[in-house]
């Protein structure tokens, strides 16, 4: 009986203690948060791209942002792609399991995003219309700009994709520069076929053939956006794209087509062999060309140019598409949380310095009108000419259509039109008819 008692007084003292051990951690939890209000700091989590040099440069100024003040404080992780990043998001987002902000966001997935209200609209924070300032980004924001009239998404990169052309081979025709105008290029064609039978003006693999959405960004939306001036494709539900300037497209490639100027069938490095003289450049290209190319020289194998529009337009004003990417703040977030990722993205871009980190370290092209004349970048386009072309064109980018069936819309492109009279199965009328109804049907 005695050992009983005992045995009863022992438990009940451990759970005495326990008790008193648990209400004080309680005390200590409850003190450490009441301190944490108190200070008024905010932690704030920033998922970055899955591409290591952009992982790298938030970490940086992160650090740095961390570093300087102590009321907000930034932690930067790598989101995933499992299956895609995209998917990533929505899953993390559909568990409660999302970011603050996050970087890799084009306009078409914004589009989605904000149609779920899973984004806030930027242009409603305070402090907005001065970092757009700040950063010398009045111009490019423009093309970004919401159906609904706002802005969900900061873009920090734009890279304005241009045409590349063989300069070597065009001077061996006689051409001293890119052709500029549709009859200039058909002229190239002629002059090519002539002395070489075998090469071809326009020469990327399959891809011309192939209808899968995202290729149509780097051959009819050049195109498209050069014809129209940078004419919305889609705005809201409505296909509201330039009829005329889409046809004009169309008999452009047909021309080509007809020319035997268009080869689609799969050949090693085209561009690179001058099996084709012409073809889409992403600045990503050049450093892959000094390693693996290096008889690619600008200025004397090739030139880079703005897209070739029709007679009727002015060549130096012409818009190309944006491969373009952004910030996104989710809403999900407290007002605290939005404030603070503001504060942080305002400390990053109204710093010209933190761009050209940027531009040094991910030689993606920083979303900034004056890239090409800002003297803070003057030097690095001293060594990289090539790249100061990428700069002056960031203004003349269109980033990808905004709109939730984006992929679909841009299928129907390359399966009712484009694909067909590249391969000409069609004319070019026909096909214009061919994807207004399509697109029409799926807008529905």
């Amino acid at each position: 009986m005695k050992n009983k008692k005992m045995l009863f007084f022992t438990i009940l003292l451990t759970a005495f203690v326990m008790f008193l051990t648990a209400c004080g951690s309680n005390d200590d939890e409850q003190a450490s948060q009441g301190e944490n209000q108190e200070d008024g700091q905010v932690t704030i989590e920033f998922w970055a791209s899955t591409n290591p040099t952009q992982q790298a440069f938030w970490q940086e100024m992160a650090d740095a942002f961390n570093a300087a003040q102590d009321k907000v404080q930034v932690e930067v992780s790598a989101m995933k792609e499992t299956p895609t990043s995209e998917a990533y998001i929505q899953s993390a987002l559909a568990g409660g399991e999302g970011p603050t902000l996050s970087e890799n966001i084009n306009r078409g997935f914004a589009a989605v995003l904000s149609d779920s209200k899973a984004i806030v609209p930027l242009n409603e924070l305070e402090g907005w219309d001065e970092l757009i300032a700040a950063r010398n980004m009045q111009e490019t924001i423009e093309g970004w700009e919401s159906a609904d009239g706002n802005q969900y998404v900061l873009p920090i990169y734009s890279n304005s994709i241009l045409f590349g052309w063989r300069l070597d081979i065009l001077n061996e025709l006689g051409f001293d520069e890119a052709p500029k105008t549709y009859s200039e290029v058909l002229a190239v064609a002629d002059a090519l076929k002539e002395k070489y039978p075998d090469k071809y003006v326009w020469s990327k693999g399959t891809d011309l053939v192939d209808p899968t959405a995202w290729k149509r960004w780097f051959d009819f939306f050049m195109l498209y956006n050069a014809a129209s001036d940078g004419n919305q494709f889609v705005a809201g539900d409505d296909l509201v794209l330039d009829q005329d300037a889409t046809l004009e497209v169309f008999e452009f490639v047909a021309a080509l087509a007809d020319k035997d100027a268009i080869l689609t069938q799969e050949a090693t490095d085209p561009f690179e062999t001058g099996v084709g003289i012409f073809t889409d450049i992403g600045p990503w290209t050049i450093p892959y060309w000094a390693e693996k190319f290096p008889e690619m020289v600008f200025g004397e194998t090739y030139t880079l140019a703005l897209p070739p529009v029709p007679d009727h337009m002015d060549p130096e004003t012409a818009k190309t598409f944006a491969d373009a990417k952004g910030i996104v703040i989710y809403a999900d977030t407290t007002e605290e949380e939005r404030a603070a990722a503001m504060e942080f993205l305002t400390w990053v871009y109204t710093n010209p310095d933190h761009d050209m980190k940027w531009l040094e370290e991910t030689a993606l092209p920083p979303a900034r009108d004056d890239l090409g004349t800002n003297d803070a970048f003057a030097a690095y386009f001293d060594e990289n000419p090539e790249l100061k072309v990428y700069a002056d064109a960031v203004p003349l980018g269109v980033p990808p259509m905004e709109h939730v069936k984006y992929n679909e819309i841009q299928t129907h492109i390359g399966q009712a039109a484009f694909n067909k009279v590249v391969k000409g199965e069609i004319d070019p009328q026909q096909a214009l008819a061919d994807m207004i109804k399509a697109i029409e049907e799926e807008l529905k």
